[in-house]
């Protein structure tokens, strides 16, 4: 009887709403379609958009249409943001007519701009998170390293920034494969890692650090812990795969435990170089490492942090044997350009490599242009999007998106896909699934190496990228996997003039790819480097 009753009001509660008394003023300019798809959530409950909109919708920061948004039009006319009013309401009603915008129509990166806070801020932040975590005595991490699998005797020590069995991304990514050919040459493998994330190096601010021992969460300990649990390895390699949230000193000393001074040091990002380890000033446009004292840096919000970043991984090149491994030629280019650490070597070694297999299917329809990967603002997600709302009423394109979580607001065919999977080349089979002929690979930094456009390419996809993403643009240049386009601009006038369509497989006829992926630095140890 309460079910039935509860669906009567519902039902009453929701004729009702059906007489909202700015409903008639709204709906010539409510995109119902753009609503619903933007908010699964209102598709899913099976409520009226317009009128979802107009009770709760609004005050959610949902937009009415593409072209209004709910947030800008508030933060511009803080009048109608005090009087509580409905922004679209207002904007028909009253503000179209007195000159308002619908919206500020800066750009994604005035956004990440009025948003950005300071490295302070964030260190700030990430000491006190670190001061409350509770760290285990020595003896409980040497109980730990008792169960080894060689009495101590060959163990692989790794430093990054987090619990690469927790998080998923390139460098988690990376180590997990590490780990499986350390455990297949029957090594211990002791990771270490900042406790809670922090977004610089550390130099004299306290924090624990976790410990995984053989894929193991084994606690969390003291920096002198882990140097006094250390004690008894008898033979031992390492390699450096991020400093953030790590010590120089710390560092040093838990190597020196070990009897460890010659090992590698990985380029997945820039902190060798700079705080803001994807160079890019202010989080939005590159920099490609400026010397130091350069104006450029006085006006980013990384430069004052930059000088640390340089002493603390000075003291590592310093101190010990490190060859510096990166994934990409333009990216050790650069680093050997900027960086004033002078290393016992160099290597390149790519973390995949593609293996032909055979013709890709021709395809047919309109063009398939795809997202693969994490839609962040650094990956290109806001310019991707700003394409698909462009021409999604273009019946030439089709716009995809791939990857572990549809973001809010993504008007576009979603394809979920994990990268947590028990066979690696999930994405690759998701592209090659749905026939993508163009995957936008567009970062706003360099990338050091990129999975996505490696996965693309292997699954038949031309690659679109710009001339700032580092060795994508190397990649696909030097390939022939696509296009380097100058900017956001060229971008737009391709997809204006059709120029794209020259991508599509039918026109390409590309190969399909194998991925031969790196066991990254146990290649480089069996190979005797």
């Amino acid at each position: 009887m309460r079910s039935v009753a509860a669906r009567v009001r519902r039902g009453v509660l929701q004729s009702l709403r059906r007489f909202h008394p700015d409903r008639d003023l709204v709906l010539a300019e409510f995109d119902a379609r753009f609503y619903l798809a933007a908010h699964p959530d209102v598709a899913r409950a099976g409520v009226d958009p317009i009128e979802h909109f107009l009770v709760s919708g609004w005050r959610e920061g949902r937009d009415p249409n593409r072209d209004f948004s709910v947030k800008e039009y508030l933060e511009a006319n803080p009048d109608v943001a005090a009087a509580g009013m409905n922004p679209f309401v207002h904007y028909l009603r009253a503000g179209r007519a007195e000159g308002r915008k619908p919206r500020q129509d800066l750009g994604f990166r005035y956004e990440i701009l009025s948003e950005l806070k300071t490295v302070e801020e964030r260190v700030a932040a990430a000491a006190k998170a670190s001061s409350a975590v509770t760290v285990a005595p020595a003896a409980d991490l040497a109980r730990a390293l008792a169960k080894s699998r060689t009495g101590l005797g060959q163990v692989h020590l790794t430093f990054s920034h987090d619990d690469y069995s927790a998080h998923l991304g390139g460098v988690q990514l990376c180590l997990r494969r590490e780990a499986a050919a350390v455990e297949a040459a029957g090594r211990d493998h002791l990771h270490i890692f900042p406790a809670r994330p922090w977004p610089v190096l550390r130099a004299g601010e306290p924090a624990p650090l976790g410990v995984l021992w053989n894929g193991r969460a084994v606690g969390t300990y003291s920096a002198a812990a882990i140097a006094e649990a250390l004690a008894g390895v008898k033979g031992a390699s390492f390699a450096i795969h991020s400093m953030l949230g790590h010590s120089a000193e710390e560092t040093l000393a838990i190597l020196s435990a070990a009897g460890l001074k010659r090992g590698f040091f990985w380029l997945h990002d820039f902190a060798s170089l700079c705080a803001g380890f994807h160079l890019l000033r202010d989080d939005v446009e590159d920099c490609a490492a400026p010397p130091p004292d350069s104006a450029a840096c006085g006006i980013c919000v990384y430069g004052p942090w930059r000088a640390r970043h340089l002493a603390e991984h000075g003291k590592l090149f310093e101190a010990l044997e490190l060859t510096v491994v990166s994934p990409s030629q333009p990216t050790l280019d650069l680093w050997k350009a900027a960086a004033p650490h002078k290393a016992a070597a160099e290597v390149v070694l790519p973390h995949a490599r593609l293996i032909e297999r055979g013709p890709a299917p021709a395809g047919e329809g309109p063009l398939r242009i795809g997202f693969p990967g994490v839609p962040a603002a650094h990956k290109g997600w806001p310019v991707f999007q700003a394409l698909a709302q462009a021409f999604a009423d273009d019946a030439r394109y089709e716009f995809h998106l791939f990857g572990a979580q549809r973001p809010a607001g993504a008007l576009v065919a979603f394809h979920p896909v994990s990268a947590d999977g028990p066979e690696p080349g999930g994405m690759t089979r998701a592209v090659a699934a749905a026939g993508i002929d163009v995957a936008l690979v567009w970062p706003l930094c360099r990338e050091t190496f990129s999975f996505t456009a490696h996965e693309a390419v292997a699954a038949g996809a031309a690659v679109v990228t710009n001339p700032d993403s580092g060795n994508v643009a190397a990649f696909v240049a030097g390939g022939g996997h696509g296009l380097v386009l100058t900017g956001e601009s060229a971008l737009a006038k391709a997809f204006e003039t059709g120029d794209i369509l020259q991508l599509a497989r039918r026109v390409r006829r590309p190969a399909l790819y194998d991925l031969e992926y790196s066991a990254l630095t146990m290649d480089l140890i069996e190979a005797g480097a």
